[in-house]
């Protein structure tokens, strides 16, 4: 099993799923290396930011609405606090729930702490959360700082889980662990897997987990699903944790996220038998097909899941064809996660548009079930070869290169990379719901949201009249990945004698 619930720690993905953030090459190259299982991350000699996988794990826990968070770091690390409150506000909101803020405590580590150690502060901080909220669970989130020193916070959390009678559950997500944010994900879902959920005491095969960020698409799937006979239970955002405990429950579990499903869908399929499904993202016709397909063979409904693709296909038809007579040839570039980028891409070649650059923030070589990234493969396969990069959200790399292959439109899945195409005079659309582009439906809108980008672009076109941007001429007439390693192209030696030209 590749997915080992004895650890408390989670295997990063650069060890587990031989992840990189580094690369430039084309989706065939891409695909071909890591079924060869010969990929190698490339290194930057500069980089201008990353995120932290400890905001993922923070984030997405916090969501879970009896539990509470006690942070264990310095407060700057609890600094991405008002952006997950901000999210788990809209959450509540789209569900017409009485709004509240998150419940994180932060144990504020000085200097003190760091040459001491926290671990008295670590119990003061897990008493006060379960005084002033009376949650269900508390998860404790480990920090670069109590890291590196080597705070015994699991001889910690014990005593105190004994003294206050609930789950005191360790998320190891410190910083330094991984390079990768979606680390922080599997973080996250291993204390759940380790701590929360129980064995099934029944089974319910008409239940389908379903695992999202937000889950603003959870009519639609609970209409789609009623259609089929089954019955979705949404998570892990916005379920409390007895509805949790009771995931080894369901006949299958699906995600609308591959990089942030995969390691629950695994591990409730290695460790406590329910069947993960994986498939296509369903975002685009292709990937809907293949999602709701691949469930349908997972649960037995393959009938009904036919008849409804039909259905759908005969009434979609005639507005896909005006849409992609409108989008044909339009170029563009797309910045996303890895399931997302590589699946987005297929979903506007499908609509008649024109890739002329993918970038994937990560990529993972193999799943958690083995195998390739199908989305990936999948691409691979096509005549066109298109080309790709994983930059890790390095703003200097993708200005570069957006101002040089200048697209009609810029799709992104990040707020602070698509406005600085639309400062290019560049319009751009950001994809902040996952259920953007779900299904047939999703994708006639979605398709019309690309036109009205395209015809309404005066905001890029005078704010870039206005904007002066932070990048010289100078890196401007660069090659945009000059900072790259580019092992699979250059030599080292070839490398060390343009940083000296340079």
């Amino acid at each position: 099993m590749s997915i080992n619930l004895d650890r408390s720690q989670v295997t990063i993905r650069e060890k587990r799923l031989k992840s990189i953030v580094g690369y430039q090459g084309t989706i065939r190259d891409l695909a071909e290396q890591s079924q060869s299982g010969c990929l190698k991350n490339a290194s930057r000699g500069f980089s201008q930011a990353t995120n932290c996988n400890s905001g993922c794990a923070q984030g997405y826990l916090s969501t879970i609405t009896d539990a509470a968070i006690v942070n264990h770091g310095p407060i700057g690390c609890a600094g991405d606090v008002a952006g997950a409150n901000a999210g788990f506000q809209w959450g509540q909101r789209i569900r017409d729930w009485n709004q509240r803020n998150v419940r994180i405590i932060n144990t504020n580590m000085s200097e003190k702490a760091v040459v001491f150690g926290g671990d008295q502060i670590l119990k003061e901080g897990i008493l006060k959360a379960y005084e002033r909220f009376k949650p269900k669970a508390i998860f404790v989130t480990t920090s670069c700082a109590s890291g590196i020193i080597g705070d015994d916070i699991e001889s910690t959390m014990k005593s105190t889980e004994a003294e206050i009678g609930i789950p005191v559950v360790p998320v190891f997500c410190e910083g330094f662990r991984s390079q990768i944010w979606a680390s922080g994900f599997d973080a996250a879902f291993h204390a759940l897997l380790t701590r929360i959920i129980k064995p099934a005491e029944k089974k319910r095969p008409e239940l389908v987990n379903v695992i999202n960020f937000v889950g603003s698409g959870r009519a639609l799937i609970t209409e789609i699903f009623g259609r089929l006979g089954l019955v979705p239970q949404f998570g892990i955002p916005y379920s409390n944790i007895d509805e949790i405990s009771r995931w080894s429950e369901a006949g299958a579990t699906i995600s609308i996220c591959g990089t942030l499903g995969g390691y629950m869908g695994n591990g409730l399929e290695q460790n406590f038998g329910v069947p993960y499904v994986t498939a296509l993202q369903p975002h685009g016709i292709s990937g809907f097909d293949d999602w709701l397909t691949k469930l349908g063979e997972t649960v037995g409904k393959e009938k009904e899941v036919e008849e409804y693709l039909a259905e759908q296909k005969v009434i979609a038809a005639p507005e896909l064809e005006e849409i992609k007579f409108k989008l044909k040839g339009k170029k563009v570039v797309v910045g996303m996660g890895p399931s997302f980028a590589h699946n987005y891409i297929r979903l506007l070649e499908d609509l008649g548009m024109e890739v002329v650059w993918g970038f994937s923030w990560h990529y993972d070589s193999k799943h958690d079930h083995g195998g390739c990234p199908s989305c990936t493969v999948e691409l691979a396969k096509q005549d066109k070869d298109i080309p790709v990069s994983v930059s890790d959200q390095q703003n200097h790399e993708v200005i570069n290169l957006l101002s040089k292959v200048k697209p009609d439109i810029f799709i992104g899945r990040h707020p602070g990379m698509s406005v600085w195409a639309t400062k290019l005079g560049i319009p751009a659309i950001m994809v902040s719901d996952e259920y953007s582009a779900f299904g047939y439906q999703g994708t006639i809108e979605f398709g019309h949201r690309i036109i009205d980008a395209l015809t309404n672009n005066s905001l890029a076109v005078n704010l870039s009249k206005r904007i002066n941007l932070p990048y010289t001429e100078w890196w401007l007439e660069q090659d945009p990945f000059n900072f790259l390693e580019q092992k699979n192209k250059k030599t080292e030696r070839e490398n060390k004698k343009n940083v000296a030209v340079r």
